[in-house]
């Protein structure tokens, strides 16, 4: 892994395996659960730019280790290498740069992210079928309630790649950048993540996970509990002084 601090309150976070690819090896996965957990608790950072070293995002689970006789190493400890539950789990925003092909377990880490940008060059894959195996990071799951059930089973039974500009289309990509833009235009998202208050962006992150995986009606009761246990913790000086900070932002936007 490599850590970058480009901006006030904005971190990035390579996977730096680019002679494999960025194949989620056990000790990858490990060293990213371990920085996902390191930068989520600093004060300092308000968001985390994931990325991939050289031409791919991440091709995925590590084939030669999983295939390796014996199995692949095992983990330091149970849910040391659970990548996508650490970004699930972050306390801040998490925003995918998908720089090259994001394929199978590299697909699913881009399916947990909060906000996904994607390079032109940039493509989607779930091979899980083709390599024949099941997946276990939430492709299944996540996948459909994006794109729609149909075209979550069109990508998981052939294995055929989705481009950046239909992944935007159907949804999976927030926005599609030239490559030379993609870290620089996730930072500046991450520059606009940390000029908000850091407590809500948390606590806003936390009501829509949570509300995701629930009904409608439990939803809105998730969203109620949380506003009442941050509204407890605001106090009108707290209202005033962004306030006046939103007032100025807008004038500069109109």
């Amino acid at each position: 892994m490599r850590v970058e601090r480009p901006a006030a309150g904005v971190a990035v976070l390579w996977l730096d395996r680019p002679q494999a690819r960025n194949a989620l090896s056990v000790a990858l996965r490990e060293a990213a659960v371990d920085a996902l957990a390191s930068l989520g608790a600093d004060p300092d950072v308000a968001a985390i730019v994931l990325t991939g070293a050289g031409a791919a995002f991440s091709a995925g689970v590590d084939l030669k280790e999983l295939g390796q006789p014996g199995g692949p190493p095992k983990p330091r400890s149970r849910g040391s290498d659970d990548l996508v539950g650490a970004i699930v789990g972050c306390e801040v925003p998490v925003i995918a740069a998908v720089n090259g092909v994001a394929i199978t377990g590299g697909f699913e880490v881009v399916l947990a992210c909060d906000i996904v940008l994607a390079s032109t060059e940039a493509r989607f894959a779930d091979t899980h079928a083709r390599v024949g195996i099941m997946p276990a990071w939430g492709m299944s799951q996540r996948l459909p309630r994006l794109v729609g059930m149909a075209r979550a089973k069109q990508l998981s039974f052939t294995g055929n790649f989705l481009d950046a500009a239909t992944a935007e289309r159907w949804g999976v990509v927030n926005e599609v950048v030239e490559p030379d833009q993609l870290v620089a235009r996730a930072v500046g998202l991450g520059s606009d993540i940390a000029s908000c208050d850091g407590r809500a962006v948390r606590n806003l992150k936390r009501v829509y996970d949570q509300g995701a995986l629930v009904t409608m009606a439990d939803g809105l009761e998730v969203e109620r509990a949380g506003a009442r246990a941050h509204m407890s913790q605001v106090t009108p000086a707290d209202i005033a002084a962004r306030r006046a900070e939103v007032q100025a932002r807008g004038r500069t936007q109109l």
